[in-house]
């Protein structure tokens, strides 16, 4: 399917400044009209039917040809319907302004890094998660200590009291995220997060009009292992947290019962930038909701030499001056 303008025929996308769909050839608002796909081979463009590359799990992209932004109706559809999606907040050039002033500093950093050509190549996804859904009843025994000092004539005493402690807490986890993308590194995702899931809101494909967008590559079940451990370090924190006042705290039996669980599929914003530097990729991830970036910039050596051979030059006028100001006097 495709977005067309009602008034002029451009491709209608979905603005995140405006959070709302915005032809970006007449300027007009909300003047969508959906055009789904006519035949069933959906590496064909609906719009100049040209061929299109299709990988296995990508649901949204753009047309190399006529650049009309499309999604796939069989991969956001029946079993693969997301439930939620959290829309792009930052558009494109908030972001690009954002990876500006975040490496702004970065003295040594190839000259094109920030230049507008190649931070025009950024690219807005929409990445496929898991959210689960905990119900649990978590118990925890353990003993703790706390001691007395006091002194009586010359004699100090030290009293230890020795406690049991017991907690017995119901305990409920909602949207703990796992990204579903084979592509997107977990350790990445992880990192990205967090993410604010009051501006979730529920799925429509005009969403993803103007963003490339994926499928979930893995089922629920292959990936709750993930939302489990990160369940169970969180459970582990709030337990720790509600017990105080104890000079010594040492831990016994923890258990945790989940009673219900659930999963919703979902899509997360994220921009990504691949900037190549000496046929080495340099990929940066930016929440498209919160801004956070994740990446690191390489290093020029002509720049790092460059400075190191005018700091080299200034200390050596500077050294032959002193020995002519020693000589004169």
């Amino acid at each position: 399917m495709i977005f067309v303008c009602k008034n002029c025929g451009g491709n209608v996308v979905y603005s995140p400044e405006r959070h709302s769909m915005f032809c970006p050839y007449c300027d007009s608002v909300e003047s969508d009209e959906r055009r789904d796909h006519p035949g069933s081979e959906i590496s064909v463009c609906p719009n100049c039917g040209g061929e299109i590359p299709v990988e296995e799990h990508t649901s949204a992209t753009q047309c190399p040809y006529c650049d009309n932004y499309m999604i796939f109706n069989e991969r956001v559809e029946g079993q693969y319907t997301p439930k939620k999606i959290i829309p792009f907040q930052m558009g494109k050039e908030t972001c690009k302004n954002s990876l500006r002033e975040k490496f702004k500093k970065c003295t040594f950093a190839p000259v094109d890094f920030l230049s507008e050509a190649r931070l025009d190549s950024i690219q807005g996804y929409y990445v496929p998660y898991w959210f689960y859904s905990y119900d649990t009843n978590c118990r925890y025994d353990g003993e703790g200590t706390k001691v007395r000092s006091w002194m009586s004539g010359n004699i100090q005493y030290t009293e230890t009291a020795y406690y049991r402690i017991h907690r017995d807490l119901d305990i409920d986890f909602r949207n703990i995220p796992v990204d579903a993308s084979v592509q997107m590194p977990d350790e990445v995702m992880d990192l990205i997060a967090p993410f604010q899931y009051g501006q979730m809101v529920d799925f429509k494909p005009e969403y993803m009009s103007g963003f490339y967008g994926e499928k979930y590559n893995m089922t629920s079940d292959l990936v709750e292992s993930r939302a489990r451990d990160h369940m169970d370090a969180d459970a582990e924190k709030l337990l720790k947290g509600s017990i105080s006042g104890y000079a010594t705290v040492s831990p016994g039996q923890r258990n945790i019962q989940v009673k219900n669980s659930a999963a919703e599929y979902g899509l997360i914003p994220l921009w990504k930038y691949d900037y190549q530097y000496n046929g080495q990729k340099y990929p940066f991830y930016v929440n498209g909701q919160t801004g956070k970036i994740v990446g690191m910039p390489p290093i020029s050596k002509k720049k790092v030499w460059g400075y190191t051979g005018t700091l080299w030059g200034c200390l050596t006028v500077i050294m032959v001056l002193c020995r002519l100001i020693i000589t004169w006097f």
